[in-house]
């Protein structure tokens, strides 16, 4: 339960970072072309509001109905009346803080969107509204919110840059190699071998995407296979789907069995084991992994096992007792004291470009495997905020927490630009006609497609979080 409430604290968090700056875009915009705002709201607010800021009134209204009944209204400046020229300004903005945490709006004056209909602009068209600006005006105040959201994931990107740096272990020198899924087993690959280059380049370990090119259709893999041989894999057409289907790591890092310290009175201290050892077989078991390490021992429980040890470059064979419960009693030593570790630290001037890559890069990926949304596996992977939060760690990690939010920011900014009506791309595609043809679609039109549009989308969220409960009953 714990470890629930941590994902789904880090997940609000993430949600609240992104909706705002999202909603930030447009509002921005909108302010700078001269546009009213009548409300901007983090998270929906059917019904009533948690907060309700009107700064022109001067009050804070707490639990708010839509009525403007208040479960309690507080004096926080002076009441203030509108500018003479009608021009206007941030405070004839309403702030508020909605309990439907499904995203956020931004109500801007003059426009068809999911607050308003045809029947709320009956009035005379103001200077100051949405449909009477210029179309490239219009189009700016919509990509304003995507374009925020993207610029957020570089930011975040740069940051992580600047702050942590890069620390990775390059494939090369993994020399005990990956494990594979069986799909990538039939693709040609093998446990054990050890990545070398990717469509003919080295792999570069700082490469966030390159874990997805591995496995896209027409990829060719460099591997060295037992030590020796150098072998081409060209990966085939159907791997990708079955493994989205999956949906499990398709290859996992095999870890050499090195003892980091050892526990007094179990078989391993008793053996006269060191830290430093490793061990390489287990009865007529070759344990070159953990991989293998794991079985070998639950085969040998119960029993005084002769395993094969490699000490300051010697091979050594020394009878340990194992026990029970498949224990010898040793800590394992991490893979980063294992292998070598890169580490990479970036200046400003440095960090930007990183930033700047790392985002495009994941944008690419993320473009790129939406096209599996379409097939019979891909739409059994789609999920919903259970998918959303299992993406987060168990505990609070502030790298993990960062890297995590600036990926569903450049999914969010990609979504929103999809040409969905009620989404900002359904928004830019009719103004982009209006460019184009120079006819302006009829507000009735945006309104109806507006509401097509959003029954599409709950249908969608719907079926996403039906996923999730259905894999969760199946777990």
């Amino acid at each position: 339960m714990e470890s629930f409430l941590m994902k789904a604290l880090q997940l609000v968090v993430a949600l609240v970072i992104l909706v705002t700056v999202h909603e930030l875009g447009h509002y921005l915009f909108a302010r700078l072309f001269g546009i009213k705002v009548n409300r901007f709201y983090l998270f929906f607010n059917p019904g009533f509001s948690l907060l309700k800021w009107n700064p022109m009134q001067g009050t804070l209204q707490i639990v708010s109905r839509s009525d403007d009944h208040a479960w309690k209204t507080l004096r926080v400046g002076r009441a203030r009346t509108p500018r003479p020229d009608g021009r206007p300004s941030w405070r004839d903005t309403v702030y508020g803080l909605g309990w439907l945490p499904l995203g956020g709006y931004c109500d801007i004056a003059g426009m068809v969107d999911e607050t308003k209909s045809t029947k709320d602009l009956a009035s005379e068209p103001q200077p100051w509204e949405f449909r009477t600006k210029a179309a490239w005006k219009r189009l700016l105040v919509m990509v304003a919110g995507v374009l925020f959201n993207f610029l957020l994931a570089i930011a975040i990107y740069i940051g992580i840059a600047l702050h942590w740096g890069d620390r990775v272990v390059p494939y090369s020198a993994m020399t005990e190699g990956m494990d594979f899924t069986e799909a990538m087993h039939r693709a040609g690959l093998r446990d054990g071998d050890v990545l070398l280059a990717l469509n003919g380049a080295p792999i570069d370990p700082r490469d966030a995407t390159a874990g997805w090119d591995f496995i896209q259709p027409g990829a060719r893999l460099t591997v060295l296979r037992d030590h020796r041989d150098t072998i081409g894999i060209t990966i085939g057409d159907d791997v990708l789907a079955e493994l989205v289907a999956a949906n499990v790591p398709y290859m996992s890092m095999r870890v050499p069995v090195m003892v980091d310290g050892l526990q007094g009175g179990e078989g391993a201290a008793r053996a006269g084991l060191r830290e430093g050892d490793r061990i390489v077989a287990v009865d007529a078991d070759t344990t070159p992994s953990l991989t293998e390490f794991f079985p070998a021992l639950q085969a040998a429980a119960g029993t005084t096992a002769s395993m094969a040890i490699v000490r300051d470059g010697r091979l050594t064979r020394v009878p340990v007792d194992v026990s029970e419960g498949g224990k010898i009693g040793i800590l394992l030593r991490s893979p980063d004291k294992i292998y070598p570790v890169e580490e990479v630290r970036y200046g400003l001037f440095e960090a930007v470009p990183r930033g700047c890559k790392a985002g495009v890069d994941q944008l690419t990926t993320y473009v790129s495997s939406l096209r599996l949304i379409f097939t019979k596996e891909g739409a059994k992977s789609v999920g919903g905020f259970g998918t959303l939060g299992s993406l987060f760690p168990t505990s609070w990690n502030w790298y993990s927490f960062w890297q995590i939010t600036a990926f569903l920011s450049v999914i969010l900014a990609f979504m929103n630009i999809i040409p969905i009506p009620a989404l900002d791309g359904g928004y830019t595609l009719f103004l982009l006609v209006e460019i184009i043809t120079r006819r302006k679609p009829s507000e009735r039109f945006i309104e109806l497609a507006n509401m097509v549009g959003m029954g599409l989308l709950l249908l969608l969220l719907v079926y996403a979080n039906l996923n999730d409960i259905y894999r969760l009953i199946l777990r």
